[in-house]
């Protein structure tokens, strides 16, 4: 069974230059995926990055720039605002990886997922180290074509190409899903 995992779809995450230029057409097509899945009896999975105040939570780099994103509580953790995701599960995280300090693993064991298609922001960040981490506990991984994203398209590519190359973990449509 397959699900579809949306990551940090949040105020915060594109509100960067170079990401708050490409909102809109991220929506879209995450919104076109969540249409998909519900058609299809995919559960979709939201999760969202949201950090205490507390900077001993945060992570290093948020740490050492004293630069936090999505504090809890803040417009910034919210998701976009634009999106009607309704998701079936949903799970904050402190880290890039979805599965580092979550129950997400459980959770996607108790549905019966083997097979994840991931679509949000960074995609040399959250989404490859969760993609990484999910081909560590033998989840088959695609990406959701058009539904991530990068500031920095070269960072993108690389890590597209990485994905791919290590973990055979390709870039596809819907109609590549089809049954």
């Amino acid at each position: 069974m397959r699900a579809l995992v949306i990551i940090d779809l949040q105020e915060d995450f594109l509100d960067p230059p170079g990401l708050r230029e490409q909102r809109s057409q991220i929506v879209r097509a995450v919104q076109s995926w969540t249409d998909w899945a519900r058609d299809h009896d995919v559960p979709i999975v939201e999760v969202r990055t949201v950090l205490p105040e507390d900077k001993m939570t945060w992570a290093l780099n948020m740490r050492d720039d004293d630069q936090p994103v999505a504090l809890e509580g803040t417009k910034g953790a919210e998701t976009l605002t634009e999106l009607d995701l309704r998701p079936d599960l949903e799970l904050t995280k402190r880290r890039d990886d979805a599965f580092h300090g979550t129950d997400l693993l459980e959770r996607l064991r108790e549905l019966g997922v083997d097979e994840l298609v991931l679509a949000g922001v960074v995609t040399e960040a959250c989404i490859a180290m969760t993609a990484a981490t999910a081909y560590a506990h033998d989840f088959r991984v695609q990406i959701a074509d058009g539904a991530v994203t990068s500031a920095d398209e070269q960072a993108h590519v690389a890590a597209l190409k990485w994905l791919r190359e290590q973990y055979r973990q390709d870039v596809v449509s819907p109609e590549d899903l089809a049954d």
